[in-house]
């Protein structure tokens, strides 16, 4: 066991210098913003989407199209508007009255990275086109099911200070989300830097493609190679449970708890937490990673009552609260 954990840690810190000049290339346009940088990482490593949720002007789309732009991966920005239709998506088909039959219109669905910009813009029929494409990594056109692209990934950003003219998100759709970031503000010192860098009308900074879409599958089949002990897994199922039996953990939690996280949380966490290990340039997963990681997989999958907004008790209160409580390994 020790000597195959070994082989894994060797084949991790040789990726990881991939990795390190992704993070460097990107680091050219965005300033500071760590956590949302590795949190994208994560969400690329472990096959998951990621829900950016931030006021205007903290770099969400920003960052999301440095990402595409540093592998070779097909792109395609969606701006979310109430008017959108779920074939402006996906696709339809289209009749030729020449021949008489119908041909199928793919939409810029296709591609390996989707940004969903501003996507509580769309109404709920929209929103439902996505479903089959995130979860399934196809979609149905007429009668005939198409795949994907592989990689397949949707980043979204949302604004959660502004509700004219927004839909929420179906809870459907939320759960397929791996990750949900809360973007903070930058520090003063990043903020100089933003100004002595962004501060003009042209000669903005340019990326370089630094890795191909071979080499994020064959990361991802190194993630599913990451050692996960015993100890650790029923650590993650206990998290998950305590968001759904909390008294179970001997936590005062139940009357601020409507619904727990679903099973999907559960294969998140532990895909989110072997990703984090690699990025930390280890081949097994500790329980350090699993707390890293597990407020932005369990805090869009935790709904609170009523009582806890009287209280301004939050999901991410909750949370901590979890796993404050749950005894580690």
């Amino acid at each position: 066991m020790e000597a195959g954990i070994n082989a894994i840690n060797e084949r991790v810190q040789q990726e990881s210098a991939g990795l390190y000049r992704l993070r460097e290339e990107i680091s050219r346009v965005i300033v500071g913003q760590r956590y949302l940088i590795d949190r994208l990482f994560i969400g690329l490593l472990g096959n998951g989407h990621v829900l950016l949720e931030g006021v205007p002007g903290l770099a969400k789309t920003l960052s999301i199209k440095t990402l595409a732009q540093t592998i070779h991966a097909s792109f395609q920005r969606l701006q979310f508007t109430p008017d959108l239709l779920p074939a402006d998506l996906v696709g339809t088909m289209v009749y030729s009255p020449r021949d008489g039959a119908f041909s199928t219109k793919k939409g810029p669905i296709f591609a390996n990275i989707i940004l969903a910009d501003e996507i509580n813009r769309a109404p709920a029929k929209v929103q439902s086109a996505l479903l089959e494409a995130m979860q399934e990594h196809q979609v149905t056109i007429g009668d005939e099911t198409h795949l994907l692209p592989d990689p397949f990934l949707v980043l979204a950003t949302q604004n959660p200070i502004e509700q004219e003219g927004t839909y929420p998100l179906p809870e459907a759709q939320v759960d397929r989300f791996m990750l949900k970031l809360s973007i903070t503000y930058p520090s003063k010192a990043e903020e100089r830097q933003i100004l002595d860098r962004m501060a003009s009308t042209g000669n903005q900074p340019k990326v370089a493609p630094i890795l191909h879409t071979d080499d994020i599958l064959r990361l991802r089949r190194l993630v599913d190679e990451i050692y996960l002990d015993d100890k650790i897994k029923d650590y993650i199922i206990d998290l998950v449970f305590a968001t759904r039996e909390p008294e179970a953990f001997k936590l005062d939690l139940r009357k601020f708890i409507q619904y727990g996280a679903s099973p999907r949380a559960t294969l998140f966490l532990t895909l989110a937490s072997k990703a984090h290990a690699l990025l930390q340039g280890r081949g097994y997963v500790t329980p350090q990673d699993v707390k890293s990681v597990g407020p932005d997989i369990l805090r869009h999958r935790v709904i609170i009552t009523y009582e806890a907004e009287a209280e301004d008790v939050t999901s991410d209160t909750v949370i901590k609260n979890i796993f404050d409580g749950v005894p580690v390994p």
